[in-house]
């Protein structure tokens, strides 16, 4: 692309230099041949005016007066009717240029200068011309040079940067090189560059999600199968079936919320729901395992609610607190139910230590934990409370409170209190 920029500027500079040098050369050598030719005649003009001014004044004539008051340099040939021919200075040779003026008195001046003073003036012309020609090319491949390698320059680094998108590194340039294409090739270049960056960290945080969300309910649904692989009751076989299924379900769900989430985390799906349900869903699915912990999970706190959100969500969302709960906090896990203001309040306490004080503000961040786990449980949670409307807050860190707050379903008949506790 270089030596293609310098060419082309090079021979546009030629094609220049050849129009208007020649059109230069030939106006020159016309002007400086017209200017010799101007000074012949002029100054047989001149010594023939001398020559009436003496011979009507009775004045001698002679070489010597005429090139002194003539101030002739050139060589001159002054004819007077009647007397000899008088001659001044050196008669040239070869091609010469001519000037002849008459007198009043019938007198003719003849004027001589070779022809080679006009052609050496023409060749300091033509030299003057072809060093300045020889300049401007200079100049031009000079200039061809720097606009060259500021061109190219930046089209090495934009084929750097997208190789580098090609081989996974995404992280956008921001350089600019004053060039305005140039530069729309880099912004177009950086945003792609974005736009991966963003798809890989959905594609990681979806991985990473999945990992998480889709582990207690295999786990649960595992204990589930080995329990009707031990039964021998038929009874019991059908019970832990029909509870398999369930969590086949809510595992089927998870997964669409996942993908949904990847898609677009602001989608939701919002409908009203029991939300008694889903807690004695909860409860009932994490009663085995804080059982085999020598642990209890209990629920109190108003009964009959109902709550607008994705069942799977929420179940999802209680599901992260209870087994955070589990992992690390101690003692009984109380699920309490309230009503303030138009939202249905789930409040996940436990008797454990509690959460430390300098993680309080940071406990929902990713990848934030207090302990050798992975700090994505409650950033997933507070994202599918959010993608409903709802919020889950850390409203006391010891003894930890975690409250989800969701959109209540606004009822005709006015809800009494029912605040009794369920084991």
């Amino acid at each position: 692309m270089r030596r293609r920029l310098i060419n082309s500027t090079l021979a546009v500079v030629l094609v220049v230099i050849a129009v208007f040098g020649v059109s230069l050369v030939l106006v020159e050598t016309r002007t400086i041949s017209s200017s010799a030719q101007e000074s012949v005649d002029s100054e047989a003009l001149r010594i023939v005016s001398i020559v009436d001014s003496r011979l009507i004044g009775g004045e001698p004539v002679n070489p010597d007066i005429l090139a002194e008051q003539s101030g002739a340099k050139r060589y001159a040939q002054i004819r007077i009717p009647g007397r000899d021919t008088i001659e001044i200075g050196t008669r040239p040779e070869g091609d010469v240029i001519r000037g002849l003026a008459e007198g009043e008195r019938g007198e003719t001046v003849l004027v001589e200068e070779s022809r080679s003073a006009v052609t050496a003036e023409v060749g300091r012309t033509l030299l003057i011309i072809g060093a300045v020609a020889l300049l401007a090319v200079v100049a031009a491949v000079l200039l061809a040079v720097r606009q060259a390698n500021k061109l190219a320059s930046p089209l090495t680094d934009l084929a750097e940067t997208a190789e580098r998108l090609g081989s996974g590194d995404p992280r956008p340039r921001h350089k600019r090189y004053g060039v305005p294409e140039l530069d729309r090739v880099a912004d177009v270049l950086d945003a792609s560059a974005e736009r991966i960056a963003r798809m890989l960290t959905a594609e990681r945080r979806l991985a990473a999600d999945a990992s998480h969300q889709l582990r207690t309910p295999l786990t649960a649904l595992s204990m589930r199968l080995e329990e009707v692989a031990l039964a021998d009751d038929l009874d019991t076989v059908k019970e832990e079936a029909t509870i398999a299924l369930t969590q086949v379900e809510r595992l089927t769900d998870v997964v669409e919320r996942l993908l949904t989430n990847a898609r677009d985390p602001r989608t939701g799906s919002a409908v009203a729901f029991d939300l008694d349900e889903v807690v004695k869903q909860q409860i009932e699915e994490w009663r085995p395992a804080y059982r085999s912990a020598g642990r209890a999970i209990v629920h109190s706190g108003k009964q009959g609610m109902r709550a607008v959100g994705t069942p799977g969500a929420v179940a999802q969302v209680l599901a992260a607190l209870i087994e955070n709960s589990l992992m690390h906090g101690g003692g009984t896990v109380a699920l309490r139910t309230r009503v303030t203001g138009n939202q249905s309040v789930i409040e996940v306490t436990d008797e454990g230590p509690g959460v430390p004080a300098d993680l309080g503000a940071r406990i929902f961040e990713r990848a934030v934990s207090g302990r050798s786990s992975t700090g994505i449980g409650l950033a997933v949670a507070r994202d599918l409370a959010e993608a409903d409307g709802g919020r889950l807050e850390l409203l006391q860190q010891q003894p930890p409170v975690f409250a989800l707050f969701l959109s209540r379903e606004v009822r005709s008949v006015a809800e009494a209190p029912q605040e009794r506790p369920v084991r």
